[in-house]
């Protein structure tokens, strides 16, 4: 019998981590199955490019899956039973349900933008955080006359990236950012005053040190009682992981991530592995990872791997998780490249302008790269599974450093 192995959300993890098994372990031994509401792969790092009005190339899984044996199942997760090894799904139209059984389950549901704690953010609020929040704030912009007010909140990298494509593509209207801190107040001295200049050259309003207490239909009252109107409001104040696993007997934290080990394996359930957002992982420093795609990818190098090896009887490697850059778009003609030690902290060293432009696509690209192909065009052989689902489960042996 096949060992069932079944990988929730088609996010950047979850495509990495199911392709990567399919490179490392014999088709007639596992069967790997990708759970996604989604047909095609989305490029959520270009989502706020996709709202400004710009489009992005179609990546059906059907073909970055093409020949590897991983099976696509659309559906949207609406239960995960860790005990009977099951997850229920419900068509993408909300139509119907299934169930789906498992032997491995990699959990790679992600992160979405974070409604709780601000009166009014799911009613009157877009996002940037998924393609349909995407879409929809697109449309919106689209509708707007010159003149309106765009008011984004969240002094983050996706609220850098948001004000300035959103000011750069729409001209005519007056962008605003509401920031908690400082502007670009992690960045160093040199990020510092480039995203000054952007910001000046774009003719952004800033609010620094300002919090939003609530979102209404016509805009924001931040804290200390100013109301700033807006015709449409972006909240990019944080994410928050899928609700899904603080309903399961998995071991969560207050924040809703899954406590994992540092082979991403659940510390509570150990046929359960964790990758991305979702997973509450150390890094460098013994810092938590940042919700990032630049955390999420190791990660599911990591459990793919780990998953291989336990399964075939070998040792289980370790991926090496640091931090190199953070890659800010400002428009379609400026960038931002922030140097960061490994355990993110900002250097001296940055790029900006053009280089920082053409900097950013390469990571941009390489990330997709890496989706495609998962092994990072490194040859890998396909090992057989030699432990039962039981064994597999049993705490790891010996960790290649």
């Amino acid at each position: 019998m096949q060992h069932r192995i079944v990988v929730l959300g088609g996010g950047y993890t979850g495509t990495v981590a199911a392709g990567r098994l399919a490179k490392r372990l014999r088709r007639e031994d596992v069967s790997i199955t990708l759970v996604n509401p989604e047909p095609d792969f989305v490029e959520r790092v270009r989502l706020h490019q996709l709202a400004a009005g710009q489009d992005l190339a179609p990546r059906p899984f059907a073909e970055i899956f093409a020949g590897t044996g991983v099976e696509l199942r659309l559906g949207r997760v609406t239960h995960v039973d860790v005990d009977t090894k099951t997850v229920t799904t419900t068509a993408p139209d909300g139509t119907g349900s299934d169930v789906v059984e498992y032997d491995t389950l990699v959990y790679a549901l992600g992160s979405g933008w974070d409604v709780d704690g601000v009166p009014g953010v799911a009613e009157h609020a877009h996002d940037v955080s998924s393609r349909p929040g995407a879409l929809r704030l697109r449309e919106r912009l689209a509708a707007l006359e010159p003149g309106s007010r765009a008011v984004v909140v969240g002094g983050g990298l996706a609220g850098l990236e948001t004000m300035t494509e959103v000011a750069e593509a729409h001209p005519g209207l007056d962008v605003a950012l509401v920031a908690r801190g400082g502007l670009g107040d992690w960045l160093s001295e040199k990020g510092r005053a480039h995203l000054r200049t952007v910001v000046d050259r774009l003719g952004i309003t800033v609010h620094e040190h300002a919090s939003v207490a609530a979102v209404g239909p016509d805009g924001v009252t931040t804290a200390g009682g100013t109301v700033l109107p807006a015709d449409v409001t972006v909240w990019t104040a944080g994410f928050a992981v899928h609700p899904l696993a603080r309903a399961t007997a998995l071991e969560t934290t207050d924040r809703g991530q899954i406590v994992v080990d540092a082979t991403m394996r659940s510390v509570s359930h150990p046929d359960v592995y964790v990758v991305g957002d979702a997973a509450s992982a150390m890094g460098p420093g013994g810092k938590p990872l940042r919700m990032s795609c630049a955390s999420g990818t190791p990660t599911a190098w990591q459990a793919a791997d780990a998953v291989a090896a336990r399964l075939s009887g070998g040792e289980v490697p370790r991926v090496g998780i640091r931090y190199v850059q953070q890659c800010i778009s400002l428009g379609r003609s400026d960038g931002l490249i922030q140097f960061v030690t490994a355990d993110d902290r900002s250097k001296d060293r940055a790029l900006s302008g053009r280089v920082a432009v053409l900097y950013k696509e390469l990571v941009t690209r390489s990330a997709v790269w890496a989706v495609t192909h998962p092994t990072m065009g490194v040859p890998s052989r396909r090992r057989r599974v030699v432990r039962s689902a039981a064994r597999a489960d049993e705490p790891a042996g010996a960790t290649a450093l």
